[in-house]
């Protein structure tokens, strides 16, 4: 009888711990959202495809030398502006250049918190190495987020990590 007891109170202590969220095994999962229409102006997404009320686009875009590594030869050098940025979130895109195909030459992140430029807040230019700046075609923004985001994953944190997570950026060779 006390046996039984002792086992039925277990099983009380262990839903109740199930109920409040403290089970035994954790069920993390880890998912990448999926990557936005790249284009040269954009409506920032957050990683459920929801808008964040953020605009970002590629004003202009010329094939020269970076001024402080001129010897490196020619790089992509751009014009970014965010519009409705500094409302909130403080949002980030992945800006690539791409051929005439829509190939992928190389990326970087632009964060709408670090644009300043001479045409004042959320506006500015940055230089983007790519391998042959000669097929530059355009200059894309991808949509998605990239802001600083908790990144931990299921691996990194059982417990805390997992969740949506934003498309990687991507890669030399891939198409936009």
């Amino acid at each position: 009888m006390v046996i039984a007891r002792m086992v039925a109170g277990a099983g009380s202590a262990l839903a109740m711990l199930t109920l409040s969220g403290c089970g035994l095994l954790w069920s993390c999962t880890d998912t990448t959202a999926e990557r936005g229409e790249a284009g040269v102006r954009v409506g920032i997404v957050d990683e459920s495809g929801r808008p964040v009320g953020v605009t970002a686009e590629v004003t202009g875009w010329r094939r020269e030398p970076h001024p402080q590594v001129p010897e490196e030869g020619d790089q992509i050098h751009f014009d970014i502006r965010f519009e409705g940025a500094g409302q909130g979130s403080e949002p980030a895109v992945d800006a690539c250049a791409v051929d005439g195909k829509r190939v992928v030459l190389g990326c970087q992140t632009v964060h709408s918190a670090d644009v300043f430029g001479p045409k004042g807040p959320y506006t500015g230019d940055y230089y983007l190495a790519v391998d042959r700046p000669e097929r530059v075609a355009e200059v894309l923004l991808i949509p998605d987020d990239q802001s600083a985001h908790d990144r931990r994953t299921c691996e990194d944190d059982i417990k805390d990590g997992g969740g949506v997570h934003p498309p990687d950026m991507p890669s030399p060779g891939e198409r936009l």
